[in-house]
């Protein structure tokens, strides 16, 4: 009859010491990648601010209810709107833009490592490039998205999505135009977003919940095309435009 030898004790040892170094390989792996999901929002010194961190969110910025969006000389405010409700805010300055959009978020984690992921997964389905950088606000994606030109051949748009979390908050910004190529057509609309004031509000919102905004009560909706002259007593004359409802730049899935 054939048995199974037993291990000698050196061969036990030996297999021992083998099964730890596994395991050291292992652990040495996962700590090489950093974890993406589930962790706390990383410290805000330089905003977007809470509301609560804020003394006078209506100094220098736009009432927009859900956010309060800082005013820049020679802007356009745009809002977009799904449905009924106004979901998103577009600042237009020269030839960039960001679109500023506010989300309800888990109180104790932040969701733009997931976000990014499904964003950057999205866009390569559809035939894009992503790359991932650490860039002045944060991780953020620097992609080049596939869209049909006006003569109605192909080309490739090239886009900035940025994002910070907040207590039970996350802003996303989309960086498009010369401030999504050119650094330094890029930092005003950086700008924009660190200044910007996000109101959760206390009632109770799904993760992910866009939080709605507002019209400012001295506003007026220009369909698009159509020129307006400035009023004298709006606050988006001397230079900051009318408020208008602009194409939708929307998160591709």
């Amino acid at each position: 009859m054939f048995g199974r030898r037993k291990k000698s004790g050196a061969a036990e040892d030996a297999a021992g010491e083998a099964e730890q170094v596994v395991d050291a390989v292992e652990d040495e792996d996962d700590a090489a990648e950093p974890r993406r999901v589930n962790l706390p929002p990383a410290p805000r010194p330089d905003g977007p601010w809470d509301i609560s961190e804020v003394t006078k969110p209506d100094e220098g910025r736009v009432d927009l209810g859900g956010i309060f969006v800082p005013g820049v000389e020679g802007m356009e405010l745009r809002v977009e709107v799904a449905g009924d409700a106004i979901v998103a805010a577009t600042v237009v300055l020269r030839d960039s833009a960001v679109q500023l959009q506010a989300f309800a978020a888990p109180k104790n984690e932040g969701i733009w490592g997931e976000v990014r992921d499904e964003i950057a997964t999205g866009i390569v389905q559809q035939g894009g490039v992503i790359d991932e950088v650490e860039g002045p606000l944060g991780w953020e994606l620097r992609a080049q998205v596939p869209v049909q030109l006006p003569d109605g051949n192909r080309g490739v748009q090239l886009v900035r999505f940025v994002g910070v979390d907040g207590p039970r908050w996350f802003l996303r910004g989309v960086i498009s135009g010369q401030g999504a190529v050119q650094p330094e057509a890029a930092g005003l609309l950086e700008q924009i977003v660190r200044d910007t004031v996000v109101v959760r509000g206390d009632g109770p919102m799904a993760p992910r919940d866009p939080i709605v905004l507002k019209l400012p009560n001295d506003a007026q909706m220009v369909p698009d095309g159509v020129q307006q002259e400035e009023q004298e007593n709006s606050r988006f004359s001397g230079g900051m435009g009318q408020l208008q409802r602009g194409p939708e730049i929307s998160e591709i899935r």
